[in-house]
């Protein structure tokens, strides 16, 4: 609705993983040098954590965007799966076409794959996102894959992704064997004030950039202090603030705009009272 009214060519708050629109604030980059660090130098075991909407997934697809051709990957959303459902998943996600579906089948097309994508110099990556909802058995499954390797190196990378459950669930003493094996680790943090700011108007001028559209500091302060500097609740927030700045036809977004959106996302409403 206020996209015309803003001129913008899309919407610049889209909850959506759109590696277009990523911001690289420092601890994104972070997050993507220890990442490139770990499949660069065959690390085989890589753990990104971060709380709930900082941006883990569009951090995924962003640095898949970021590959050659030398570097083949399995990228894997649905962490719910069982040990056999994860390898079919992992052998398609590969390209892989095994002539049989149990799992010594699966295993042998995958190290076959991988010995192959080694002769010609490529590295294989398997990225795993909301890997905190993996149940500790195909967590153990996972580790077994780690055994793929030469006397030299390891032949498959392995990121594991998700929220800091991720960490305590490694804890757990049927997993130290998985946990000894995590090579490089890194916690995504959360935007600082001033990161708010240009995170806005990074999404902004990607999705504009508007011209006179203009957030006040004291409705930056206030977006910060709802947000706690998490990059899906901005994007609510602002979509929100957006609308109701579009309702009363202004281009200043001023601190009682985001202060009357907070109240409506929280539920908040003034009702008027009827008097019979």
């Amino acid at each position: 609705m206020y996209l015309d009214f803003y001129g913008l060519k899309e919407n610049p708050f889209n909850v959506t993983s759109d590696p277009s629109f990523l911001y690289l604030s420092n601890t994104h980059k972070e997050a993507i040098d220890h990442i490139k660090y770990g499949i660069d130098h065959k690390k085989g075991f890589l753990e990104i954590t971060g709380e709930v909407g900082a941006g883990k997934t569009t951090l995924c697809r962003a640095l898949m965007n970021q590959f050659d051709h030398k570097v083949k990957t399995a990228l894997i959303f649905n962490s719910n799966l069982s040990e056999i459902q994860l390898l079919e998943a992992i052998v398609n996600d590969f390209g892989i076409k095994p002539k049989q579906r149990n799992k010594v089948a699966l295993l042998n097309a995958l190290n076959e794959f991988l010995l192959e994508q080694l002769k010609y110099g490529n590295n294989s990556v398997l990225i795993i996102d909301e890997a905190q909802n993996l149940k500790s058995r195909t967590l153990e499954t996972i580790r077994m894959l780690s055994n793929l390797e030469t006397e030299k190196e390891k032949l498959l990378q392995i990121v594991l992704i998700g929220q800091p459950e991720l960490r305590e669930k490694l804890l757990l003493p049927r997993l130290r064997q998985l946990r000894q094996r995590i090579a490089v680790r890194y916690h995504l943090n959360t935007l600082d004030s001033q990161e708010i700011r240009n995170y806005i108007d990074h999404r902004l001028q990607i999705a504009g950039p508007p011209e006179t559209l203009f957030f006040q500091p004291e409705a930056i302060d206030k977006i910060y202090d709802y947000s706690c500097g998490i990059p899906r609740i901005v994007n609510i927030l602002c979509d929100k603030v957006l609308l109701l700045g579009f309702v009363q036809e202004t281009f200043s977004i001023d601190r009682t705009i985001v202060e009357k959106s907070i109240e409506e996302l929280e539920g908040n409403f003034n009702v008027a009272k009827v008097v019979v």
